[in-house]
């Protein structure tokens, strides 16, 4: 039975081609978007067209949200999955997230919340998932040059989000309130952990001045709703807290204790943290994750309530996961005991002094996290929910 998987370069591909694959199912790859960025949506639907008509697929999966391809599915009567990995998805406000075919499965429950009225029918919850049978061949393959490369008493893999902060691009094309505004919001928002009130907070003054000042500012194509509130409180706030918390984090427990980081990023305002390159994800990532004493995950604020990639990453990896606390943490893991959580930056200090001084506890923790991934929160497990709603 033929499946087709859109592709364009997420790191979660490859796993999801190997499930689908150990379900039995014949994959057909299309691939263009990895190496041609930045396809419009119609030759999107003329590449997924020439693929319905010669596979003539049971189903079209992708990662994330395209309203290209779920209106050409709905034009051939063919269902369309997809899964997020990202937030925010402004796309799923779109009006094809409302066509019969659609299958989409929403990683973040405040996500869910949003986009499930459009298309009851149609939207569905779905956390995400880790690779641990990928993650086992690469850790078995350590040579001990890796080892003593690679071991950290904290570490942190990821972007700093400066990069990805259009705030920053600005300059001084905002006005002095709405640079306050911003700034008050963001700090208030970075002292609450587990949830995220910055959409609730946002005056059309301030969407007006932003959408004045950033040329490129992003509204979707026959959206349902009005998204400019919602692009504002997650594209440009979210990445600000994301860049400051982060780099925050960082610097406080770098005045305590050893901190890697591997990222692509610009690193001047670090202090003390010990910086290294980017790593590759899937043959030095996982590699760092097992070998690291504790591995940081930072969740940025569009992720309102779920727990991202990262964090079945690591314990998929059989690494110690210290994550900022998130509303649907107790809902997948047993905190203190598959993984730990802070609630604030002096409680994650304390933690990671009480963690490094006992490693008993620490390993213990970790080999707990592995297990429950890998009985619980494989890829297989989250396929085989996806394929139960496609033949419903």
């Amino acid at each position: 039975m033929n499946i087709l998987i859109y592709r364009y370069g997420s790191i979660c591909e490859p796993d999801i081609v190997e499930a689908f694959q150990k379900m039995g199912l014949n994959v057909i790859e299309e691939t263009t978007e990895i190496d041609q960025k930045g396809l419009l949506p119609s030759d999107q639907v003329k590449l997924v067209k020439q693929a319905l008509d010669q596979y003539h697929p049971m189903f079209v999966f992708s990662i994330n949200f395209f309203p290209s391809i779920a209106d050409i599915c709905q034009i051939y009567g063919t269902k369309y999955l997809c899964w997020t990995v990202d937030c925010p998805v402004p796309e799923l406000f779109s009006r094809s997230v409302q066509h019969s075919t659609n299958r989409i499965f929403l990683f973040d429950r405040a996500q869910y919340e949003a986009i499930h009225p459009l298309n009851p029918d149609g939207v569905f919850y779905l956390p995400l998932a880790a690779a641990t049978e990928r993650f086992d061949k690469v850790i078995a393959e350590i040579k001990k040059s890796e080892k003593e490369k690679f071991s950290s008493d904290i570490s942190f893999v990821g972007s700093l989000y400066i990069e990805k902060n259009p705030l920053r691009k600005m300059g001084d094309k905002l006005s002095e309130f709405t640079i306050g505004y911003i700034d008050g919001v963001v700090e208030a928002s970075l002292k609450v952990m587990g949830y995220n009130f910055m959409e609730e907070t946002i005056t059309q003054e301030i969407v007006k001045d932003i959408k004045k000042a950033d040329s490129n500012f992003y509204s979707p194509k026959d959206s349902l709703l009005d998204t400019d509130k919602f692009i504002v409180a997650h594209s440009y706030l979210g990445m600000e807290a994301a860049e400051k918390d982060r780099i925050r984090t960082l610097n406080t427990l770098a005045q305590y204790f050893n901190v890697d980081l591997y990222t692509r990023s610009d690193t001047s305002k670090l202090k003390n943290v010990h910086v290294h390159e980017g790593v590759k994800t899937l043959t030095e990532m996982p590699k760092i994750f097992h070998l690291s004493k504790i591995n940081l995950n930072m969740t940025i604020k569009p992720i309102q309530t779920g727990l991202p990639l990262r964090i079945f990453d690591i314990m998929g990896c059989g690494g110690f996961c210290m994550t900022n606390f998130q509303a649907e943490l107790p809902e997948l893991f047993d905190i203190g005991v598959d993984l730990e959580a802070y609630s604030s930056l002096e409680e994650l200090v304390d933690k990671c002094f009480y963690y490094l001084t006992h490693e008993d506890e620490r390993v213990k923790i970790a080999l707990n996290g592995y297990k429950k991934v890998k009985e619980y929160h494989g890829y297989v497990n989250r396929m085989v929910d996806m394929i139960r709603r496609v033949v419903e």
